[in-house]
């Protein structure tokens, strides 16, 4: 084998092993939920992240509404404790996609965790993100502060 076919061939297995893992980390189902627009923000349901075991709670929800340009993915870490993050890439405007506690780019491979923060380029910026707070059950999410 040449060179050239050496490198060929090891690039192209790279890049299937690296799309098996990315398509195997999202394969969950993904909760949407289109949240209620109110004049400061958004609000979901708690509930939202309940699953039918008990005591067990999704990562995240999309929270999608026809009035938002892009959806939002809040994930929750504890009862009391959740990040609501604006899934527009922070590098060309792309919708991201959320792969288990992470989200990527599809556009140009750009990833942030599950706060928003860069971890992989070329994206330098991180993404936008919201409070939330919590009352009565219900998540709010103040898209008038980042």
């Amino acid at each position: 084998m040449n060179r050239k076919d050496f490198i060929l061939k090891s690039c192209t297995a790279c890049l299937a092993a690296s799309s098996v893992a990315a398509f195997l980390s999202s394969c969950a189902a993904t909760k949407f939920a289109s949240g209620k627009l109110i004049k400061d923000g958004i609000v979901i349901d708690v509930k939202e992240f309940a699953l039918k075991e008990k005591n067990k709670h999704r990562l995240y929800i999309v929270v999608r509404n026809e009035e938002l340009l892009f959806p939002i993915c809040v994930y929750r870490f504890s009862d009391t404790d959740y990040s609501a993050v604006w899934m527009q890439c922070a590098h060309q405007g792309a919708e991201l996609n959320v792969a288990g506690d992470y989200l990527q780019c599809p556009a140009h491979g750009s990833e942030y965790d599950n706060r928003g923060k860069v971890t992989n380029g070329p994206a330098d910026k991180d993404l936008r993100t919201f409070p939330v707070t919590i009352n009565n059950n219900q998540l709010f999410i103040d898209l008038r502060k980042t």
